[in-house]
């Protein structure tokens, strides 16, 4: 990424984060997704409960393994490898009362506005209620204009290639692009649209200056 790009990441990174600031949630802007992930772990205090939500962000960070290492940290994983379909759920659940709540975000618009589609609806709600802190990483192939760009870009990109990753069987496999399906193995069920958080600060965006997920 050559520094033309860099510098206009920064500038409309900055122009998100006053707009959070306005709608009274949080906002921070990291270069390199390595200064982002040392700024997160440094947001963790020892000894609390993680609860992670689906983000392939998180992932390419490499978060997951080094919070682990936070001592006292128990972190609330649903996507640990073997669990039944019953602890799965029981971890969800579970992760609406956990301490800090790490997730990404599939699109965030230019004013600050967040918008979420989920199958199960945990993500969503997670980061509306329940946890104390809601930390969500995005990179600025995130951004949009508006909200009616951040939903085009949430069906018609995030969620066919999310809906891939998980080899499912709905039409946007085979196309692409979102056709408002019927599918059992549909997850674009549950819109979140955060316009404004009640608890000051609850709510903090680390926006990255690199590419991120979905």
């Amino acid at each position: 990424m050559d520094q033309h790009h860099l510098d206009w990441n920064e500038k409309v990174a900055q122009k998100i984060i006053a707009n959070l600031q306005k709608r009274n949630m949080e906002g921070s802007f990291a270069e390199t997704a390595k200064q982002a992930k040392q700024e997160i772990l440094a947001m963790i205090p020892p000894g609390v409960k993680v609860y992670r939500g689906g983000s392939m962000s998180t992932v390419e960070l490499g978060l997951w393994p080094a919070i682990e290492q936070i001592p006292g940290v128990k972190v609330i994983d649903p996507y640990r490898a073997g669990l039944s379909p019953e602890e799965n759920m029981a971890a969800r659940r579970e992760g609406l009362l956990a301490d800090v709540f790490i997730a990404s975000t599939n699109a965030i618009t230019l004013d600050g506005q967040l918008v979420n589609l989920d199958g199960r609806g945990n993500r969503v709600a997670a980061m509306i209620f329940g946890p104390e802190k809601v930390i969500l990483v995005a990179g600025m192939n995130k951004v949009t204009p508006n909200l009616e760009s951040a939903k085009a870009r949430v069906r018609h990109r995030a969620a066919p290639i999310n809906t891939t990753r998980l080899q499912l069987k709905t039409p946007c496999v085979a196309t692409g692009l979102c056709s408002d399906c019927n599918s059992l193995q549909r997850i674009c069920n549950s819109w979140g649209i955060i316009e404004r958080q009640t608890d000051k600060g609850r709510i903090h965006v680390k926006l990255v200056g690199e590419n991120l997920g979905y």
